[in-house]
């Protein structure tokens, strides 16, 4: 029957194997396999049907969802791909399959959500309702008025304007910005536009949740900020990130994070 069919991306978020974006790259490199048949993009699958990625058994996730927010150090790269070096799975080393929500630049530091929930990736990440995401950026050179001006009414970049956004002047050389999109290195890409080149960038909350935890640590969501996350997202046609002021509650159940030798 039809409706017991489900597409081979969503059924690989469901198990919380990866993300949807990230299982149709699998299904490209043809790493997918359905009862021993490399699958075309969109195929969909029955129950019955036995899915391989690279030769390992995919089964239907049971397990509780995991929700983290980690404060990535610079230099870590946010790819599955466990080849790439310096990989944010491999950095966290946490003992259940999981991935991360959009991305940060290696460049940059700062929070990002990791989990194995598969369809909250794609309701974050389906944009186009103005959920934040905060950042404090320091530029090479003092900050001016026109700089303010001009960042804040947007920008012609990526065959593109940004929209507008909120910027506000910290110190000299450091100011504070909050997108409602996510466009390649965008605030890299629009300082170099004024002349500017970024020093540091730290992004600092998402939506609901603000970073309270130090570099290269992690700790669960509380029940309190997934069940406020998921009543800011759940109207969106499904959305990018974003949100609210500061966080509620914090979980001080922080874990430290030891880098692999």
């Amino acid at each position: 029957m039809e409706e017991n069919l489900t597409r081979i991306n969503k059924f690989l978020s469901e198990t919380g194997f990866c993300s949807r974006r990230e299982a149709d790259k699998l299904i490209e490199q043809q790493r997918v396999t359905i009862n021993g048949v490399v699958p075309e993009m969109g195929t969909k699958i029955s129950p019955n049907d036995e899915v391989r990625v690279d030769g390992k058994l995919i089964r239907e996730n049971s397990n509780k969802p995991i929700y983290l927010a980690f404060n990535k150090p610079v230099g870590i790269e946010c790819t599955t791909n466990l080849a790439v070096r310096n990989n944010i799975v491999d950095y966290i080393n946490y003992p259940e399959r999981i991935f991360p929500i959009g991305r940060l630049d290696k460049a940059s530091e700062g929070l990002i959500f990791m989990t194995n929930d598969g369809d909250i990736v794609n309701k974050i990440l389906r944009a186009r309702n103005n959920h934040e995401k905060e950042y404090i950026v320091t530029v090479n050179r003092p900050i001016t008025e026109r700089f303010i001006e001009k960042m804040s009414n947007g920008l012609p970049i990526l065959d593109t304007v940004t929209r507008k956004c909120k910027v506000e002047q910290i110190s000299k050389y450091i100011f504070k910005i909050i997108l409602t999109q996510g466009l390649n290195r965008q605030i890299r890409r629009m300082c170099d536009y004024l002349d500017y080149e970024v020093m540091a960038l730290k992004r600092t909350r998402i939506i609901n949740i603000s970073l309270d935890v130090t570099v290269g640590r992690y700790r669960d969501l509380t029940d309190a900020e997934i069940k406020q996350l998921n009543e800011l997202i759940a109207p969106s046609s499904k959305t990018e990130e974003a949100s609210l002021p500061k966080s509620t509650g914090y979980d001080p159940k922080n874990r430290i994070i030891k880098r692999k030798q």
